[in-house]
């Protein structure tokens, strides 16, 4: 048995109809990224990273957690006082030791396709690494709109507070030379965290850049409808929700009121009435998305900062997080149910962290399909924790075997990285395996015009038309 090179043209390819797939359909497609998290003002300005820690390692939690779980000091993974490259080499020691995680392949990619390196990273080669990338990221065609291009995207939504004013979004609407369609995406987590210090302080804010007096909740309501509009006016085309949990704990609006009126005297809700205020407000601005043809995400199933001496020194979103498994069902049902019963049921992706929600989110979402779209209703890619090579086969096995595969909306980064794009590719690959799998098998007609146009609507197509980003 011969044994495959390392990351070849036809990694995880195993048949050839998978590599015609891969690489006579899947690889050509654009890309839209219509999840992330990175930073507008490095688009609009054309960032220039300072070196390969800056591109990679800054804000990058995948990382920082793999390195932790190799034992370095916190000093050496996000510490002030260590240099820019004692992180890299401490990155560069510990990746070769994470056989199976996504990070290796992640790397290897990025590292083959905007650097052209093909050599794997480890001790021995971290500085001749080091120094290669740097000298091309020193380069004007390394800045961040160069890698965009370069990588084929042709949109991109952040992830942006309802009170941002989203001033770069403005500036990149208006230049002629910008990279790609750069779109804010609704993110009103911290409108929905009653429980959290600073909500009253944020209702301020709301009502300052509204211009309007918040004396009720239903003020505050309006105001954040007020923002929403703007959102809508700037080409915002989705929402997303960051939640712990599936909930749909519906009550009226003098109890409404009275939770309100406790967190804005700065009192703490009980977590019964944080829960009915989240889902109040959630079924509130549900009915917005469905105005303006927007989609709702929803995340879910994180259990975040358990590790409260780290939350204390380094905050959120730093690797500290890991899988809930609190029972989903039902409230998936009544959330939609609710909204279904009043017409107001947007365009709606649900993504649980834990995979074993796979089936009951590809199930539940047939109950609540309709004319508006392709699979109005549908279950996200792997999120987080399940974007690995076999997260990403198991859930869509199951999106196939219960719901419709060739409707699925495909790959976003989730990231905070502009290096990460190469994640549809692996993404891609992966499908276009799985796809090929099924035809070598006899389980699917070998034809391949409509196998190619469904592997192009999976890269690319459904996600430009279910959105309407018209790119």
């Amino acid at each position: 048995m011969n044994m495959k090179a390392f990351m070849d043209k036809d990694f995880l390819l195993e048949t050839p109809t998978a590599q015609t797939l891969f690489h006579e359909h899947a690889e050509k497609m654009p890309v839209i990224d219509y999840h992330c998290h990175i930073n507008p003002q490095q688009i609009a300005e054309n960032y220039k990273f300072r070196n390969i820690t800056d591109a990679w390692l800054s804000g990058d939690h995948y990382k920082w957690r793999m390195i932790r779980s190799n034992g370095v000091p916190e000093r050496l993974i996000t510490g002030k006082e260590s240099t820019d490259y004692e992180k890299f080499e401490q990155f560069a020691k510990s990746l070769p030791r994470a056989i199976g995680n996504p990070l290796y392949h992640w790397t290897h990619l990025e590292l083959q396709r905007y650097f052209g390196i093909t050599k794997p990273l480890n001790e021995k080669n971290c500085k001749e690494i080091w120094d290669e990338c740097n000298a091309l990221l020193a380069q004007d065609d390394f800045r961040v709109q160069a890698i965009i291009k370069k990588s084929n995207v042709k949109c991109v939504c952040t992830t942006d507070d309802p009170g941002d004013d989203l001033q770069w979004h403005k500036k990149l609407q208006n230049d002629p030379q910008a990279p790609c369609k750069v779109l804010p995406a609704w993110r009103p987590d911290k409108a929905m965290k009653i429980e959290k210090p600073g909500f009253a302080e944020y209702v301020q804010h709301i009502a300052a850049i509204t211009n309007k007096e918040i004396k009720s909740c239903r003020d505050f309501f309006e105001a954040i409808d007020e923002r929403m509009a703007f959102f809508n006016e700037m080409g915002c085309r989705a929402s997303d929700h960051g939640v712990d949990y599936a909930y749909c704990t519906l009550i009226s609006d003098a109890e409404l009121e009275q939770i309100f009126q406790k967190a804005m005297r700065g009192e703490t809700p009980t977590p019964a009435e944080v829960e009915a205020y989240k889902s109040m407000i959630l079924v509130h601005l549900a009915h917005g998305y469905a105005k303006y043809g927007w989609v709702m995400q929803i995340h879910y199933g994180a259990i975040r900062d358990p590790n409260s001496r780290m939350f204390k020194i380094l905050g959120a979103d730093t690797g500290y997080d890991y899988v809930g498994n609190r029972p989903c069902a039902e409230a998936i049902g009544q959330l939609m149910d609710t909204l279904e019963k009043e017409n107001a049921l947007p365009k709606t992706i649900w993504y649980s962290l834990n995979p074993n929600d796979n089936a009951v989110i590809a199930t539940a979402i047939g109950a609540f399909q309709g004319p508006e779209a392709q699979g109005k209703i549908q279950q996200g890619s792997a999120w987080w924790f399940n974007d690995t090579y076999n997260g990403m086969v198991q859930q869509m096995t199951t999106f196939g075997e219960l719901s419709v595969l060739g409707n699925f909306l495909g790959m976003l980064t989730d990231s905070r990285s502009f290096l990460s794009y190469t994640r549809h590719e692996y993404f891609r690959r992966i499908m276009c395996n799985l796809i090929g799998n099924l035809v070598e098998k006899g389980m699917y007609p070998d034809d391949m015009e409509f196998l190619g146009k469904i592997v192009e609507d999976i890269s690319f197509n459904n996600t430009n038309k279910y959105f309407g980003f018209n790119v």
